[in-house]
């Protein structure tokens, strides 16, 4: 795929530019993961009882993030149809509306089907901030564009929890009212993202051929997996999502089953957030020093063990656990795709990289499935912690093998 041409862009504009939006999707992605498996909870809980309910979100969990990873497949496609700009401005579109109308009392499934509408929208969100960013990345560097995004998108987490269960708490327990301010945040990107007038020349729209698409999908698969080190940097970026899936759908449930109060969730999910923020102070210039497979070890073996411990710990001590692992998660969070950007040639990275994003989505089919079986077997929430003790453990054996 040929790199897009700009036909104009503000003077000011740089990678770092884009790497602010951070600030906007970080903080209404915050709100929404504080309070999506308490929702999908109080919906299921109209069908099944609180045991099976638990267990039924994983279920959904998983077939939504499937769809997130035809969606990903099919990500190269639709670049070819729309520019990266005009896609920006659509995905922040239907955030913003469809994050609106799910915070309003509408029927399971219709708040189901726009959240899957949503899933559309993010999984493209998420595949164009890092294209824009290498676009412009220049001699700044992905290292640090990607700290610098990850620290904006922090800094909005910092708060978001605890602004989300007060919310709830207004509205009188209601938790699907903080996606209204979800929706308005990203309603803000977008105005953000206008003043940086971005001009491309549209594309011309060709017919699609299904049985085609398709081959091309598979041809890209094999000739992907061939370039040197890309099964490691898939294998690796499946492993830290996988962690990531199962902390932001279990630890609100968990929490809440443990009898501790709203306040105390959000209050537990904010502080989480700090490590992250002050880790990104620093460690795009050490992970330049050190390489990214250094600080990825260190986040993947310290959420091995604080996983095993939160199998068997309860009530306050656990919550500092669910704090002291966003250490190991800030330590990776700035690194886990830097194996893709560093080996791939920028010329090829948009046509690679929505197969690659896929590495983020799929970890949320599989991991919720395994999590859903240990809660049948051992009766308990908690069992899900044995499944990201052991891909943490499995995801350095990985990083340290001799894929080239």
């Amino acid at each position: 795929m040929k790199r897009e041409r700009y036909l104009s862009i503000n003077k000011n504009v740089n990678g770092f530019s884009f790497a602010n939006l951070g600030l906007f999707t970080g903080f209404a992605n915050s709100v929404v993961n504080t309070v999506y498996s308490l929702c999908l909870l109080g919906i299921f809980k109209l069908f099944f009882n609180e045991e099976m309910a638990s267990a039924t979100v994983g279920v959904y969990a998983s077939i939504y993030a499937l769809f997130a990873v035809i969606v990903g497949l099919f990500s190269a496609e639709i670049l070819h149809w729309f520019t990266k700009t005009r896609l920006l401005y659509i995905t922040m579109v239907i955030l913003g509306a469809c994050y609106c109308m799910m915070s309003f009392s509408v029927k399971p499934m219709t708040f189901i089907t726009l959240d899957f509408v949503n899933n559309f929208a993010l999984t493209m969100l998420g595949i164009l901030l890092p294209l824009f960013m290498s676009d412009f990345s220049k001699d700044i560097g992905m290292e640090r564009l990607n700290a610098r995004y990850h620290f904006w998108g922090n800094v909005g987490g910092i708060v978001a929890p605890v602004f989300a269960m007060t919310v709830v708490n207004f509205f009188g327990g209601n938790y699907r009212m903080p996606l209204l301010a979800a929706g308005m945040i990203y309603f803000s990107g977008l105005l953000f993202f206008k003043h940086f007038g971005i001009v491309q020349q549209d594309k011309t729209l060709k017919r699609v051929n299904m049985k085609k698409t398709i081959r091309l999908l598979r041809m890209e698969a094999v000739s992907f997996f061939k370039k040197t080190g890309m099964l490691r940097a898939y294998v690796v970026n499946f492993g830290f999502f996988a962690l990531r899936s199962m902390r932001l759908l279990y630890v609100p449930i968990i929490v809440i089953e443990n009898g501790f109060s709203n306040e105390t969730l959000g209050t537990i999910l904010s502080i989480g957030v700090l490590p992250y923020v002050l880790v990104n102070l620093f460690i795009g210039k050490f992970i330049k020093k050190y390489g990214a497979r250094f600080w990825l070890t260190c986040g993947f073996a310290s959420f091995a063990v604080f996983s095993v411990a939160a199998t068997f710990i309860s009530g306050p001590a656990l919550l500092a656990i669910f704090v002291l692992w966003q250490i190991s998660g800030a330590l990776m969070e700035s690194s886990h795709d830097l194996l893709f950007f560093n080996s791939m040639p920028k010329k090829e990275q948009s046509k690679y990289y929505g197969f690659f994003r896929t590495s983020v989505n799929f970890p949320s089919v599989v991991a919720p499935i395994l999590g859903t079986m240990c809660i049948a077997v051992f009766g308990t929430t908690s069992a899900v912690w044995i499944i990201t003790a052991t891909m943490a453990i499995l995801s350095t054996i990985v990083l340290w093998s001799d894929n080239k």
